[in-house]
């Protein structure tokens, strides 16, 4: 799958390419290109009772839906992650949104956060209202031939008002963020400035604007999308990725993103990005990226003296760095415990930098866990501490999780599983669900 690129193949790939302009364009108006829609009380009944069917069959609608609309509209394959296609990763979490929706159509306020996930992805993809329309006739449509006679022309206006209000309020949620980009609204070139291991999956990529302009700064947390043109397919490919340096420190000139090699043991795909930019692209070289997006980062709201645990295992290190980086950076005397897990040594990115940001900072104390092998030379409470997966429970509640002060913020990133389990851990401890923010890199939400 990998293709080996000289300059001349890299300019004949992005000349076969999208333009910029041609995939995404920067909403603009009040016109929106779907139907402004309301559901009757009749109607938001029949969609709620057709939930159960949606439940029990949704990964067929789903999986019908996507063949069929990117079959009719090939360029959307330039959007759509094309691993999570093959996988079933995609029709899964889009099943399970329809499921939602469905279920809570008589309370949409339950799924704000969850639409608001949604809006930032989007722009993140630089998804546009004239898309919509597109979306809605493929679902409506695989919905109406998987559950055949049970989709009644009463059923079908049904779904269709409800779908066109989903529609609306996710494209006045995102001409809202879009907004917010000031003139940033669409991919952008940058070159690869610098090319940096940090261990021996993860490694970082300094990227400065090819156009040489300022950049806008981000909060610590949130992330890029990048694309790069892949010959085989035939497409664009988009990926997410965190950044993982102080927005302080980049001073408008760079962004910093760590990018792990995917093996992919667990979907049997190799990542179809991340050995590209690891193997093929080197100092010089152009990607193009969106601006920086993401609901997960330092709650810049939070009392200046409250307790930060950062907890992550491997690659859901970086946008943690460039927390740590943020707040130590400043110079705040705020609590911080670092928890992180690694399989073992060679795979433990930053190790160097947070032992130095420990050594200079006394309110910054560090928790490494190694699940699979210590190195004969490492020193225990110094290289590591415990030798097992990330287990709470092994930690000082009150030295190192800080669970009786209330104030407490908890920011977690890393396998899903990972963080659904450090999540149930802290929620029986007794931390309130909204002072723990998570961060998820695969397709769906937490």
């Amino acid at each position: 799958m990998v293709v080996q690129y000289t300059n001349s193949q890299k300019e004949s790939s992005a000349s076969q390419a999208p333009s910029s302009s041609s995939t995404t364009k920067a909403c603009s108006g009040e016109v929106s290109p779907v139907p402004q829609a309301s559901l009757t009380p009749a109607q938001a009944a029949i969609v709620k009772s057709t939930a159960p069917l949606l439940k029990e069959h949704g990964e067929k609608i789903t999986t019908l839906f996507y063949r069929n609309m990117i079959g009719t509209h090939p360029e959307l394959n330039n959007v759509f992650n094309r691993t999570s296609q093959a996988t079933g990763a995609q029709p899964r979490a889009l099943a399970h949104a329809v499921f939602a929706y469905a279920a809570h159509i008589d309370d949409l306020g339950a799924l704000s956060s969850a639409v608001a996930r949604m809006a930032d992805k989007h722009v993140s993809l630089g998804i546009q209202p004239e898309q919509y329309p597109i979306v809605g006739h493929h679902l409506i449509a695989a919905v109406a031939e998987v559950l055949g006679d049970a989709v009644t022309p009463e059923v079908a206006e049904a779904w269709t008002n409800a779908y066109n209000m989903l529609a609306n309020i996710l494209i006045n949620a995102e001409k809202g963020l879009y907004s917010s980009f000031k003139g940033w609204d669409d991919w952008r070139k940058f070159k690869i400035e610098k090319k940096i291991p940090e261990s021996n999956e993860i490694t970082s990529f300094y990227l400065v604007p090819s156009d040489g302009k300022p950049l806008p700064s981000y909060k610590p947390g949130q992330y890029v999308s990048l694309r790069l043109w892949i010959e085989e397919l035939g497409c664009m490919q988009p990926r997410q990725y965190s950044l993982s340096e102080d927005p302080a420190k980049t001073g408008g000139k760079y962004y910093r993103i760590g990018v792990k090699k995917e093996q992919g043991s667990a979907a049997g795909i190799p990542g179809l990005i991340s050995n590209r930019l690891h193997e093929k692209f080197n100092v010089g070289d152009e990607v193009e990226i969106t601006h920086p997006c993401g609901l997960f980062h330092l709650d810049d709201q939070a009392p200046k003296d409250s307790p930060l645990v950062l907890i992550s295992a491997g690659v859901g290190i970086t946008p943690m760095v460039s927390i740590l980086n943020h707040v130590t950076n400043a110079g705040s005397t705020r609590p911080i415990s670092w928890i992180h897990g690694a399989r073992h040594a060679e795979t433990q990115a930053f190790a160097s930098h947070v032992k130095s940001v420990v050594a200079k900072h006394p309110n910054v104390t560090s928790t490494v866990f190694r699940s699979h092998s210590v190195a004969k030379d490492d020193v225990k409470g110094v290289d590591y501490d415990h030798i097992s997966r990330v287990d709470l429970a092994k930690l000082d509640h009150q030295k190192k999780l800080f669970l009786s002060d209330k104030t407490t913020g908890y920011y977690v990133c890393g396998p899903l599983d990972f963080m659904h389990d450090v999540q149930a851990y802290l929620i029986k401890a007794g931390v309130d669900e909204s002072r723990i923010h998570m961060e998820v890199f695969n397709t769906g939400g937490v």
